[in-house]
């Protein structure tokens, strides 16, 4: 049933019986993750859910340090990511995490092996019930953890790569600052985390006048997009 939160809007309803669903957010580096699971919190708390972000504990660790994780402290932060996870999930309803074990795993691979944090980190990403990944459709900034704007591309199609291979369902979200929240409401409805709501579809159409598809048949194909951005550049460029 439809009431109204603090605002005196009606509120996105959750789907019924889905308390303490997961919500991760995978995607390369300055993809705006960390904005958007703090967007989204916020939006949905004002909507009357019980939603609550998780923040990214390698970017923490990172910070602490000054440096990147050898390989030997890899797995001791993709557990502490998952931890934090699960503390939440025991008090909101609604736990969206600013990255996953997975995260930490595919980072770890492009620097060395490690067969134990992988396996950890998809039997993790498997107790995930909605997996959105950020597009590349945002213009890259440092983000402190000592990587570079190339490996954008290299660690976009590594997430999409893992996340096939492992039969885990995902959906891209795309567009800046409201447009990329109305994306993410409107992936979040369609797999099923929050019913679809009438006051949903009148700020999607508010958010941009020509309306945004925020899902294209061609979304999970890597290539398809990065072909788009390079023309984009290319195009700027002259």
């Amino acid at each position: 049933m439809t009431r109204a939160g603090a605002s005196g809007e009606a509120v996105i309803p959750a789907q019924a019986g889905t308390q303490n669903q997961r919500i991760a957010l995978l995607g390369a580096e300055s993809t705006g993750k960390t904005t958007l699971a703090a967007d989204l919190a916020d939006h949905l708390r004002g909507r009357g859910l019980d939603a609550v972000a998780v923040p990214e504990v390698l970017r923490e660790w990172c910070t602490r340090t000054g440096r990147l994780p050898r390989p030997d402290e890899q797995l001791a932060i993709a557990e502490e990511q998952e931890a934090r996870v699960d503390a939440a999930a025991t008090q909101a309803d609604l736990v969206i995490a600013d990255t996953s074990a997975l995260m930490v795993a595919i980072y770890a691979g492009m620097l060395f092996e490690e067969g134990a944090l992988y396996r950890f980190a998809l039997a993790r990403q498997r107790r995930y019930d909605a997996t959105l990944v950020t597009g590349l459709d945002i213009a890259w900034t440092p983000d402190g953890l000592h990587r570079e704007a190339a490996s954008r591309e290299q660690v976009d199609a590594l997430v999409r790569d893992h996340l096939q291979r492992a039969g885990l369902p995902y959906q891209v979200v795309y567009g800046h600052g409201p447009q990329r929240l109305h994306s993410a409401l409107q992936a979040l409805t369609a797999c099923g985390i929050l019913a679809e709501a009438r006051d949903l579809r009148e700020e999607t159409r508010k958010a941009g006048a020509a309306g945004w598809v925020w899902l294209c048949d061609k979304c999970s194909d890597p290539a398809c997009e990065h072909r788009l951005f390079r023309q984009l550049k290319g195009e700027s460029g002259q």
